[in-house]
């Protein structure tokens, strides 16, 4: 039993601790980065980058719901999954050149929880999907025909659609954290020194 717990530590809640402390760490290196070569007015501007990578990373949603046409969707994903990392990294070392907005932290708090629930919500796929195709090949290799396999496996088809759900959590979230990153550039824009 502790061999399986370690496997499953190993294999589910690893990896999506990793990718949260991977995104702090690499923030943090940056910002430091930037304070020793004198360039912290870099992370002025990366703000922007930060968000069209973000922006750019809806072609996966975009395509999701059928509002554009081309593309593979596992290759969108992964596309979706990398430009949302990185604009979140540069979105962070541009939060940390101020302290002072209050508006621009909330906006930063929402994507954060943005970010944790995408990875949650991966995650979680992955595992219902994959003890899903674990407990069919099981059944086949006992010789299970198929229409007992699809009986016994009704309740895990359940919750494997239940967790496909999740999205109706992620939206929200996400939209809470475009409203108030939309808020913060409307902001910047009024109150920015132009002269």
């Amino acid at each position: 039993m502790s061999t399986l717990r370690a496997q499953l530590f190993s294999r589910e809640v690893l990896p999506f601790y990793l990718s949260l402390v991977a995104l702090a760490l690499a923030a943090l290196v940056c910002d430091a980065l930037l304070h020793v070569f004198d360039l912290v007015w870099i992370g002025r501007y990366l703000g922007i980058a930060g968000t069209l990578l973000i922006c750019g990373s809806f072609g996966y949603s975009l395509r999701k719901r059928k509002l554009i046409r081309g593309g593979d969707m596992a290759a969108l994903l992964r596309w979706h999954e990398r430009m949302a990392w990185l604009g979140s990294l540069l979105v962070l070392v541009h939060a940390g050149v101020h302290f002072n907005a209050i508006l621009g932290w909330l906006a930063v708090w929402a994507m954060l929880i943005n970010v944790a629930s995408g990875l949650t919500g991966k995650f979680l796929l992955q595992r219902s999907r994959r003890r899903l195709e674990e407990a069919r090949q099981r059944m086949q290799a006992t010789g299970v025909k198929a229409s007992q396999q699809e009986d016994t496996l009704y309740w895990d088809s359940l919750t494997f659609d239940a967790v496909k759900n999740w999205r109706k959590v992620h939206f929200p979230i996400t939209l809470a954290f475009g409203v108030l990153a939309l808020a913060h550039i409307v902001a910047i824009f009024l109150f920015w020194g132009w002269k």
